[in-house]
């Protein structure tokens, strides 16, 4: 069959190892026609083009900057961007037929591209994986309130795409929970969970010590003591002042080392942090290419993922995918909506804390550093949870049961 996949993100290297170029290589595997569309950003400087990579057929689309730039060229972007996608769409592939047009949030804006996508295929399943859910979630960080025009026009557009799709592919138990609660007026058959998923390895080899040595002197890391690690955005969603009171809680600790590696709007903050006092125990490093990254993580013992406790919306970060690829167990300090943490604990590869007081985080680093023994343990549970509930097969079996059903 044809699928027509559209994202605002960066797509660009389809061999790329994420949930969602993973999920198109094992469409294509299964012996179906695809083609994404995705942004080609001003700042790259690269023209609207279509080509072509290990057979799956990529259409990207020149834009204004949609991410890392002010509000008003990231506003102007994003309302120009379904347009440009449109009429790329047209001129490349405007002849072909599809038969399920698949599609993320974010963002919400592309109501009338897949209404007129789905006028033009009446026999396609539209699918949308639902990855946040906006505009909630920014009411929950005080971007605005639901009084205001913002709220009112988004929850409109989110109201129209999840009213445009047969069925609403979620994260997650508890992110089902939210939309069926929050939005009565969908059916319940049409929303699922359908998780962030990946292609695993599972022959790959762990990093020997030997190994994970080399790469933790690489960047002066010490290689004698439990060493945390946090990788991927540093943005308001992280809750990045309460991460830095949970490094400032510890920073005197000799018996392990925290890593922070990303980029983010919130960045700043913690570069002023470090940069007042430096801290021995605590490594900052730029965002890393994804190979070096992923070697990063396979050479550290603990992962950790942070959320704003404000959140009433039930997020689950991707970041997840890598520590638990990589055997390591995680530290969950989130809101209380989110489930990923109550998920870690009920399988026994992670804990959880609301994250609001560094004393309860610096409790479960102290778990980890008292009893070294559950590192291995806890992390090949969650490398086994991760085959059994997140391999990219799991998301492309939920997505494909829908279509004998559709064309009966």
């Amino acid at each position: 069959m044809n699928i027509i996949f559209l994202t605002i993100s960066r797509v660009g290297n389809i061999a790329e190892k994420s949930i969602y170029c993973d999920l198109l290589r094992y469409f294509k595997a299964n012996g179906h026609q695809v083609w994404t569309v995705y942004p080609r950003e001003r700042r790259f400087n690269l023209p609207t083009e279509i080509y072509e990579q290990l057979g799956i057929h990529l259409i990207g689309v020149k834009t204004f900057n949609l991410q890392k730039t002010n509000v008003i060229e990231k506003g102007l972007g994003t309302m120009m961007v379904e347009r440009q996608f449109k009429k790329a769409i047209n001129k490349y592939i405007g002849d072909v037929s599809f038969d399920l047009i698949l599609y993320s949030t974010p963002p919400i804006t592309f109501n009338n591209l897949v209404a007129y996508l789905k006028k033009k295929n009446p026999q396609a399943v539209s699918y949308l994986l639902l990855k946040d859910i906006f505009p909630q979630n920014a009411v929950d960080l005080g971007m605005f309130s639901k009084k205001s025009l913002f709220y009112k026009y988004f929850r409109r557009q989110e109201r129209r795409i999840f009213l445009l799709s047969d069925y609403i592919g979620c994260m997650s138990p508890a992110n089902v929970k939210y939309i069926i609660k929050h939005n009565e007026y969908l059916d319940e058959k049409k929303i699922e969970v359908a998780p962030n998923s990946v292609d695993i390895d599972r022959q790959a080899p762990k990093f020997d010590m030997v190994k994970k040595e080399k790469i933790l002197q690489r960047y002066n890391i010490p290689t004698d003591r439990i060493v945390f690690v946090y990788g991927g955005n540093l943005g308001k969603p992280q809750g990045i002042d309460f991460l830095i009171k949970c490094m400032e809680a510890n920073k005197n600790r000799e018996d392990c080392h925290f890593i922070i590696v990303g980029n983010g709007t919130e960045k700043h903050k913690l570069d002023k942090w470090y940069k007042d006092s430096p801290k021995s125990n605590v490594t900052l490093l730029e965002r890393l290419p994804k190979e070096e990254y992923n070697d990063l993580v396979k050479a550290c013992h603990v992962g950790l993922i942070f959320l704003d406790h404000r959140f009433t919306i039930p997020n689950y970060p991707s970041r997840l995918l890598a520590y638990l690829e990589y055997h390591l167990p995680v530290i969950c300090a989130t809101d209380r909506n989110t489930d990923i943490g109550r998920i870690a604990e009920q399988n026994g590869y992670g804990f959880w804390c609301e994250s609001i007081r560094e004393e309860d985080f610096t409790k479960l680093v102290d778990k980890f550093v008292h009893h070294p023994s559950l590192i291995e343990s806890m992390g090949d549970k969650g490398f086994a949870y991760l085959c059994e509930n997140y391999d990219i097969q799991n998301t492309y079996d939920v997505i494909m049961q829908h279509f004998s059903t559709k064309r009966t």
